[in-house]
């Protein structure tokens, strides 16, 4: 059996502490995470006070060495090098890497990216995913290249999408997926077994990173076009739409039948709130008032009624995927 690997995870995101987990549990047979390299720690919360992330609190616990970085240069790149590391191992860091970085552990550096490549390259792959309408996702195992997340892929883990999912179901989904593609692949890694293959550059797709902007709804779309937008948008930045002069917070939509003036209030029940479209009704499922905590949509309207007939103003929806 070959020599575990050492590792060096780069990460920021606690999308990554089920793989890293693993790394240190069943998986430390063919790997040993020797260190960590993080962002910086910021503030956070209301108090902005000065945190550590929850990838540099896992390291500390387990002693080992945290390397927080602001940028990336050559000096950092020698505490690298003298870690003696076999491969880096990256997921949701927050960097962009050098050429001479990446060239730095014996075996290169290889990233676990959100989306079945080439489709998705970019800052926002899993939201982008569900808002796009996909019934399936995953994770892939890619050689980090200059060029952004072009690199060959050795292996990919794949997600469903279900019609109730968003964007915060399907990270924790992608988050766990990440466990058996690393058990597969490591131990062909450790053997100088795993093959790469380039992708199809001429099918990549890209997203951006979203804004708050993007949280728009334009009701002239299909229902299955807006409850898709919906689920992948949340919870960051999340649809909203104005009811009686509140901004409301759209967290959990599906599209049922239903037939009207494009933004026209159908029914209001415990089913939820319905919308008409260019084709079908949006039914919203989880509603929240400014100050107020995201309810199901029939508690919600007991609070905040809603007639039918209400017209609710559409908004032009930014693209979120270019080629």
């Amino acid at each position: 059996m070959a020599a575990p690997l050492n590792i060096v995870f780069l990460g920021s995101d606690p999308i990554a502490l089920p793989l890293l987990e693993w790394l240190a549990g069943e998986g430390a047979a063919v790997s040993r995470v020797t260190a960590v390299f993080t962002q910086p720690d910021r503030p956070v919360g209301r108090g902005q006070k000065i945190t550590a992330n929850a990838i540099k609190t896992w390291a500390l616990a387990r002693g080992l060495p945290v390397y927080q970085p602001e940028k990336l240069t050559e000096d950092v790149r020698l505490q690298l090098a003298a870690l003696a590391t076999d491969v880096g191992l990256i997921m949701a860091y927050g960097h962009i890497l050098k050429q001479a970085f990446i060239d730095t552990p014996r075996l290169g550096m290889l990233n676990l990216h959100t989306s079945l490549l080439p489709k998705y390259r970019g800052a926002s792959p899993i939201q982008t995913a569900v808002a796009n309408g996909e019934r399936e996702t995953g994770v892939s195992l890619m050689r980090i290249v200059k060029q952004l997340d072009a690199g060959p892929v050795a292996d990919a883990e794949r997600v469903p999408i279900g019609t109730h999912d968003t964007a915060l179901e399907i990270e924790s989904k992608l988050s766990a997926a990440c466990v058996p593609l690393l058990a597969r692949a490591l131990p062909k890694l450790a053997a100088g077994e795993l093959a790469f293959t380039e992708q199809n550059h001429a099918d990549a797709t890209f997203c951006r990173k979203l804004v708050k902007e993007d949280g728009v709804l334009n009701f002239e779309e299909s229902a299955a076009v807006l409850a898709a937008r919906i689920n992948g948008l949340f919870p960051w930045p999340s649809c909203s739409v104005e009811i009686a002069g509140q901004s409301v917070k759209i967290g959990l939509a599906d599209d049922v039948d239903g037939s009207g003036t494009p933004g026209e209030v159908l029914g209001a029940d415990d089913q939820g709130l319905r919308v008409a479209t260019r084709m079908g009704a949006v039914r919203f499922l989880r509603m929240q008032r400014p100050g107020g905590k995201m309810l199901g949509a029939g508690e919600f309207l007991r609070g905040f009624p809603v007639v039918a007939g209400t017209r609710l103003l559409s908004k032009p929806m930014p693209t979120l995927v270019s080629f």
